[in-house]
């Protein structure tokens, strides 16, 4: 079936198109005088185009800022240099009632019978404007609550510290040293979380990492119970934030002991294309499920936060890794990370 023939290039269909436009339109000339408006304009302004054509364009302008738009335009007709974005500007524009309106203004250079024109595409960006702003105050909020909570947990962290330090002193106990240990952790924990809270992101700066002293010193910092950790295969180095991605082996872990068992064996090793795998001997992940693991508030036990999978998800993808989880040894789970 032959498609239908396009419309007739006539003067009548571009001016439908441009006046059924959802976004406002302005055409002014080379002395500012506004000489076309499309109905959107009303719509984001106030004004109908009858009102504003024939007029000034500083009709629209705030009154502060007339003169820096005068010489900008004056500037541009004498010398044809842009100081400005014209493929997408913010800027104000005063409402008939005299409230202003944030807008992003296109604007285009074009001549007709010998004159020049400028053409602005306007668009209202208040509700964007609006969402950022909301955003700007849940980010102080979230700031404030950062710094309470890492003051909240020094506390009471400093005091444990020095007491288990008073009792290294007098015992000579391998316990006491992993508890020193696992509080000197909680203490880096606190300190990245706060500092990468308020620069707004999931890792700070990397490095090549050794991967079998992380997996080891993630390993202790561990409740594994009775667990096992086995090293399958050299395992190199990886471009990482250390002390993320030792949180992200430290859950992997965690979750392994939770749901295969304190008797599980983990293992824990690198393909020869440079895929890190860690895998235990547990029940498995059902495949209907294993996209859900990652998501936060996802767990299969009773007690679980649900946290532990979507922060190693959180962080692999801060990192630019793929991570997924597959069938690992005898029907266990196997997670795959690819760097």
């Amino acid at each position: 079936m032959r498609s239908p023939d396009p419309p007739v290039a006539s003067d009548d269909f571009y001016r439908t198109l441009v006046e059924n436009a959802s976004e406002g339109m302005l055409t002014i000339d080379a002395e500012s005088e506004i000489v076309y408006a499309n109905p959107a304009i009303e719509d984001i302004l106030g004004y109908a185009p009858d009102e504003l054509i024939g007029s000034s364009k500083m009709k629209i302008i705030p009154e502060r800022l007339q003169p820096v738009h005068a010489s900008a335009l004056a500037a541009y007709v004498r010398t044809g240099e842009r100081n400005i974005d014209w493929d997408g500007i913010e800027l104000p524009a005063q409402h008939k009632d005299g409230h202003e309106v944030p807008t992003l203004v296109s604007l285009r250079e074009h001549e007709y019978d010998g004159e020049q024109y400028f053409t602005g595409i306007v668009r209202d960006v208040t509700e964007r404007k609006r969402r950022e702003e909301d955003l700007r105050d849940q980010k102080e909020r979230l700031d404030e609550f950062a710094d309470i909570l890492a003051h909240d947990i020094r506390n009471p962290l400093s005091v444990a510290i020095g007491y288990t330090e008073i009792a290294r002193e007098s015992r000579d106990d391998p316990e006491l040293e992993s508890i020193a240990e696992s509080l000197s952790r909680i203490d880096d924990l606190v300190e990245d979380v706060l500092a990468l809270s308020k620069e707004g992101r999931s890792i700070g700066e990397t490095e090549p990492v050794a991967v079998e002293e992380s997996v080891r010193e993630s390993w202790r910092n561990v409740d594994t119970r009775g667990a096992t950790l086995r090293i399958d295969s050299a395992l190199g180095t990886i471009e990482a934030d250390e002390s993320r991605f030792r949180e992200l082996l430290e859950n992997l872990f965690g979750n392994c002991v939770e749901h295969a068992g304190s008797d599980v064996t983990v293992h824990v090793g690198r393909t020869p294309d440079g895929t890190l795998y860690v895998a235990d001997d547990g029940p498995g992940i059902p495949e209907s499920v294993r996209r859900e693991v990652f998501e936060y508030g996802y767990s299969t036990t009773e007690d679980g936060t649900g946290y532990g999978l979507s922060i190693v998800a959180r962080i692999a993808d801060a990192h630019g890794w793929d991570v997924s989880v597959t069938e690992g040894i005898e029907g266990g789970a196997r997670f795959e990370i690819v760097p």
